[in-house]
This record gives structure tokens, C-alpha cells and sequence, in this order.
């Protein structure tokens, strides 16, 4: 369970230089093999729990091949050819600290690190650091969704926060819940707004839909591609010191247009980073 803070320092929304996403930070290949829906609408490697799942299966994986677990962690790292290749060159030995030479650099401070989080998690009372309490609750409920729906409709109908629904639904990339009754989606909100959710289902997915959908049609549409359905964009390579607000500036857009362009849910932004401005 700790090996997502030193992934993406427990962020379900990080992507890496590399296009690594969310908390365990899945390659868009190896998701795709443990079963997680991508595509421009849903990105499962930032849902935490089918993210989990997939991770899970993932290092069992591993570990059936390895027979050790820091082994199993440096091939979830670097994969299990690099890992093959390090016990290769140190002789057969299949121990990490005997195969440590051979490894990728950032391999051989990934297992450290893994272990350093474990001992901080467990013993940092002794060292009198104290926790940071989350606002988010943990008391939720799981609804399966077999309409379209738009999270501006869930917030505006029975009054949950836009920003609760995002970051308890960190896979939807714009804002759309694509159910379908042949492929229903789950919404996860806090367990005081379930009844209510309930309550209303046949009025949220009619609210403002003209506006709110109608304005998403491309995106929703399973056919087309963001970039595909909607013409011609420029790519723009993100330096140091820029901000979404001052490129937004520059290019004329706005800034929750920006997010929607490029899928994302927060303002980060990385020096390198690439930016579809339309």
C-alpha cells in the first residue's frame, strides 16, 4: 500500500515525462493488459480502485516470476527484462542487493525508497511528524450509471461540490460520465449525497443536456478522437516558469479550456509537457 507514494505521491491525476498516470502509475500498454479502460473520455489508471486492482494482479505477476519481493518492486519499476538482464550479469544470483549494480540507476533508489516509505508510514510518531487530515470523507457510496450525465448536472440538481465529484472520480478526463445501458459506469460521491442521487436520476441527466453534453458530443462520441473530431491544434511545449493562466493569456483561451483540451483535472503543470491548444 505505500508503493503509490513513492509512484506519484499518492496523486490519482500524475502522469510522468513518460506518460506514466495516476497513483501506480501505469505505461498505457501494461493497463491496457490488466484490463483497464482507456481511451479519450476514461482513463482507469486514475481510478484508485480498479488502479489497485490492476496493480495487485500486476506485482502477483511478478513476484511469481521473481520469487522475491524487492525484486517484484524493481521489475514493477524498470519491468522484468531489465530485472532478468541484472540477474543475468550478476551470476544467477536473484537477490536485490546482489543484482543492485546492474539495475537501471532510478531502479536502484526505487526499492530504497519503497522501504524508506514503509518505515516512515509505521514509525513516524517516533520522530514526532504528525499527519495532515484530509477533508475528502471516507464514508462513500458506489452508483452505477447507465446514462450519460455530466458532472455540472450531479452538482447542480442535488448540490454535491463539482470538485468532491472530481476527485472521487478522477477517471472521467472531461467531466463525462459515459453510462450506457450496454456499459454502465460507476459514480463514487460521499454516502450523504447516494439517497439524493437516486432521488433525482431521472431529472440530473436532463438538466441543461443540451448545453452540457451537446457541447461534449465529439468528445463523447466513441468514434472520434479529441484531436480527430475537432480540427486543426497546435502543440504547445510547456518552460520553465509557465503557468496554464499565463498560456491561456497568450493563446486567447481559457484556462478550463486548456484542461479540457489536454485532460487534466488540476492546474500542475511540468516544464517538457506538451499542450493541445485548438
Amino acid at each position: 500500500k505505500y508503493l503509490p507514494v513513492v509512484e506519484s505521491a499518492l496523486n490519482p491525476n500524475a502522469v510522468s515525462r513518460a506518460g506514466a498516470t495516476g497513483l501506480w502509475q501505469f505505461m498505457f500498454g501494461t493497463g491496457k493488459m490488466y484490463g483497464l479502460e482507456i481511451n479519450t473520455l476514461v482513463d482507469e489508471r486514475r481510478d484508485p480502485i480498479k488502479a489497485t486492482d490492476a496493480a495487485v494482479s500486476y506485482l502477483k505477476d511478478l513476484y511469481h516470476i521473481f520469487g522475491d519481493w524487492h525484486l517484484a518492486i524493481a521489475a514493477y519499476n524498470c519491468g522484468p527484462g531489465n530485472v532478468n538482464k541484472a540477474i543475468r550479469r550478476a551470476g544467477g544470483k536473484k537477490d536485490y542487493w546482489e543484482v543492485y549494480n546492474y539495475l537501471p540507476r532510478e531502479t536502484r533508489g526505487y526499492v530504497p525508497l519503497f522501504i524508506a516509505a514503509n518505515y516512515v508510514m509505521r514509525y513516524y510518531k517516533e520522530h514526532n511528524l504528525c499527519p495532515i487530515e484530509t477533508n475528502l470523507t471516507t464514508i462513500t457510496d458506489t452508483l452505477w450509471l447507465d446514462r450519460k450525465v455530466h458532472f455540472d448536472q450531479i452538482a447542480a440538481v442535488i448540490g454535491v461540490p463539482k470538485e468532491t465529484i472530481h476527485a472521487m472520480n478522477p477517471q472521467y478526463r472531461h467531466s463525462i460520465i459515459p453510462g450506457s445501458p450496454d456499459k454502465p459506469h460507476v459514480l463514487c460521491l460521499p454516502a450523504e449525497y447516494s439517497l439524493a442521487y437516486i432521488d433525482y436520476q431521472d431529472s440530473i441527466p436532463k438538466y441543461l443536456a443540451d448545453t452540457l453534453l451537446n457541447e461534449n458530443k465529439l468528445l463523447a462520441s466513441p468514434k472520434n478522437s479529441l484531436a480527430s473530431a475537432s480540427g486543426n491544434y497546435q502543440i504547445y511545449k510547456v518552460k520553465k516558469g509557465d503557468t496554464l493562466s499565463t498560456i491561456a493569456s497568450r493563446q486567447r483561451v481559457t484556462v478550463s479550456k486548456l484542461k479540457q483540451w489536454n485532460g487534466l483535472h488540476t492546474s500542475r503543470i511540468y516544464p517538457g509537457q506538451r499542450l493541445k491548444i485548438y
